[in-house]
């Protein structure tokens, strides 16, 4: 399930990171790369060791975090800090699957759900687009500055070359309180029903049962 979420990040939140970036150092992105991925991976990241990722992290996940829409599609029990890269002409990122397993030592996490926050404008760069295999087939996303999309860490996904300027991205990941990707399409789909359901007639009976339905699978399949 790919879902695209509109408006994380409004203009003072966006124009504050992009100026903290114009402030950081930018190293090799492969340095963060594991498995095969570090072979087909071209791009530079924000300097991890600096102090103001702390700040970065906060101004973009914590909107995202508390985002309804994530909160739907994720279900998150862990998250993961940011790694805020940058694709200049050339750059690119090659097919890879994220690693299952991140994190430091004592604070590993499953890697289950992946989510990239655009942090500049779509007529600022051409190319860059994020290449994302499903059941589908490849879907294609670029999105607004401020705007975010979510999959399964699990999909075959890369980013196609940048051809002209500068494209600047956050990703990171989500420890899912559901692991099982298609349990949580179900989970997500009933609770986009229930929500048209309760704008229409809260408190009809087959809105208090979708609602029952949805929890008791959370309840079953939910590990907290």
């Amino acid at each position: 399930m790919l879902v695209t979420i509109a408006r994380v990040l409004d203009g003072p939140a966006l124009q504050r990171v992009r100026g903290l970036l114009a402030e950081l150092r930018f190293v090799d992105g492969r340095g963060s790369a594991g498995g095969d991925a570090r072979r087909v991976k071209n791009n530079e990241e924000a300097d991890p060791a600096d102090q103001r990722i702390q700040e970065l992290n906060r101004l973009v996940l914590l909107p995202l975090y508390r985002h309804r829409l994530f909160q739907a599609a994720a279900m998150p029990k862990r998250l993961s800090g940011a790694f805020f890269a940058r694709y200049q002409p050339g750059m690119q990122y090659g097919p890879h699957v994220d690693d299952p397993v991140m994190g430091p030592e004592g604070g590993r996490y499953r890697s289950d759900v992946s989510m990239t926050v655009f942090l500049n404008a779509t007529a600022d760069y051409e190319g860059g687009e994020l290449l994302v295999e499903t059941e589908y087939g490849e879907q294609r996303v670029k999105l607004d500055a401020g705007d975010a999309v979510v999959y399964p860490s699990s999909s075959l996904h890369r980013v196609a070359p940048v051809s002209r300027g500068e494209r600047m991205v956050a990703v990171a990941w989500a420890e899912s309180m559901v692991r099982e990707p298609e349990r949580r399409r179900l989970l997500y789909d009933l609770q986009q029903v229930e929500d048209t359901l309760r704008a229409v007639d809260p408190d009809a009976d087959v809105t208090r049962r979708t609602g029952r339905v949805r929890a008791n699978l959370m309840r079953m399949w939910a590990d907290v």
